[in-house]
């Protein structure tokens, strides 16, 4: 049985979700590595290599940080007020039964959390969600039947539906139905504008939120003075938008909402606002969807590596990568060579607290397998050398493959343990 790759310090990974900041001690590495992300990464594979219990597999232990008790019951309080959709929903109304000027951020956010799955805000940024669940007025039409807008009606406001059915009865004989989460009323102007068709209630209780034409327009009109676009050889590459998510104005700052491949991959060693801090973290899950292939990425991070100033952040990614990723690399043969370079890499640079952190965490990912390799002859070459044993105080490990040999063929890769 073979363990793919292991580290040689035989240590294993916790996996506790949330910790705020790593520290390197100076002796091990003479660096730090911030991870201001919320990610648990690296201070799980820090406090591995903190650790002198030798071969102890931390694995098991629960995934989220010890709290008291008291903090325990109003976290179970939390998870059964959201688990339950219909007690989600009453809070939902209370805050939409608000007026305007008496919703507070916590109002917002649950409104915000919930609009975000209706088709009408689906298009829409954070901010403009945001505002427009700020200014947004409930109301209910109890009977079925009952009419909303006659034809020909000036209108006021658009119209999203939380609940029940309407349907536009056009002047030509056609009809539409529109439900949950559809919208209708006037489009993001300040010219006055009239109802073609009837609009009317099919079922009791319909639901809605209504948004005044004049807040309607200068929400959605007004979305430049929150973007900042970074333009390239007079191209945009990136485009950013300015969110604040609080009234206090301590948490405001930039968030990258689109960009080309290489701008997004580039912004991997960029600073990051106080808004966006899981940027790396958000790259690594979605690169799929816009990047053919990962050595897109390990590529650039291999060449901004050699800049002295990048060093730390090209490690810390590497790092969250191969953490939350191992897959990237254990399913596919470019990958694994890339991270035996860093490795390299690493071990050149003699950031050994850092090169500890990788092989740690290679070690924890790692999967059981079974490989069997066939030889012609008892005297025929293996095409693969070993390091270790009982003699070296350590396990018996792969030291080299050759490429393209049988035992690579079989899926036999370096740092592989026997």
């Amino acid at each position: 049985q073979i363990q793919l790759p292991a580290d040689l310090t035989k240590m294993h990974l916790t996996e506790n979700p949330h910790p705020q900041v790593t520290h390197v001690p100076s002796s091990q590495s003479g660096c730090s590595i911030a991870s201001d992300s919320g990610s648990s990464s690296l201070s799980d594979i820090y406090q591995a290599t903190e650790s002198e219990m030798g071969d102890v597999d931390l694995t098991g232990l629960p995934e989220a940080p010890v709290d008291s008790e008291d903090e325990e019951e109003e976290e179970d309080e939390d998870i059964d007020r959201t688990s339950d959709p219909l007690l989600g929903r009453d809070v939902v109304r209370e805050c939409l039964e608000k007026e305007p000027a008496d919703k507070t951020d916590d109002d917002i956010e649950q409104l915000l959390e919930f609009m975000h799955q209706l088709p009408a805000f689906a298009n829409m940024t954070m901010s403009v969600r945001r505002e427009l669940c700020s200014v947004m007025i409930f109301e209910v039409v109890e009977q079925a039947g009952a009419i909303i807008l006659e034809d020909g009606q000036e209108l006021d406001s658009w119209y999203v539906i939380l609940n029940g059915t309407v349907e536009i009865s056009y002047p030509d004989g056609k009809s539409e139905s529109l439900c949950m989460g559809n919208s209708f009323g006037i489009t993001p102007s300040l010219d006055k504008q009239y109802m073609t068709g009837v609009v009317r209630t099919k079922v009791d209780d319909c639901q809605f939120v209504c948004i005044a034409q004049q807040d309607y327009w200068r929400i959605l009109n007004h979305v430049e003075k929150n973007t900042h676009k970074v333009e390239e050889e007079g191209e945009i590459v990136m485009v950013k938008e300015h969110r604040e998510l609080d009234r206090s104005g301590t948490r405001k700052g930039h968030i990258v909402i689109k960009a080309t491949p290489e701008r997004l991959i580039m912004h991997l060693i960029e600073e990051h606002s106080i808004v966006d801090p899981t940027y790396i973290e958000d790259f690594l899950l979605t690169y799929r969807t816009f990047l053919t292939s990962p050595l897109e990425v390990g590529n650039k991070l291999l060449e901004w590596f050699t800049v002295d100033s990048l060093r730390d952040k090209v490690t810390r990614v590497v790092l969250l990568w191969v953490n939350n990723h191992f897959n990237d690399f254990e399913g596919d043969p470019a990958m694994t060579r890339f991270l035996e370079e860093f490795e390299k890499n690493l071990e050149d640079t003699k950031m050994k607290g850092h090169l500890r952190l990788l092989n740690i965490a290679c070690a924890a990912k790692a999967k059981w397998r079974q490989i069997t390799l066939q030889k012609p002859s008892r005297d025929s070459p293996l095409f693969f050398s070993l390091l270790g044993g009982s003699d070296k105080g350590f396990g018996i490990f792969v030291e080299t493959v050759e490429m393209g040999s049988k035992a690579a063929e079989a899926g036999l890769k370096r740092g592989d343990q026997v």
